[in-house]
């Protein structure tokens, strides 16, 4: 599955969050706002970082502030 058109576009307008970001969130099983909401901005940096291999996700203070603003604009709503 994916995120909606609608809820794409919404995430697009967060600071820092782009479609790879996006892209991430869902090869992570989080592929709407419904999942994205209830989550952890440390612990989706953690399973980014830990699908990629790489600690840049989660040692980032700009991949962290975007995951936040993208959980926050899902718990708001389409």
């Amino acid at each position: 599955m994916a995120f909606s058109a609608v809820e794409k576009n919404a995430l697009l307008s967060v600071k820092g969050v782009g479609p790879t970001v996006i892209k991430r969130f869902e090869e992570i099983g989080i592929d709407s706002f419904e999942k994205l909401a209830v989550q952890d901005a440390k612990t989706i940096a953690e399973m980014v970082a830990s699908m990629l291999k790489t600690t840049c996700w989660k040692n980032s203070p700009q991949a962290l502030a975007a995951i936040e603003g993208a959980i926050l604009r899902a718990q708001q709503g389409c």
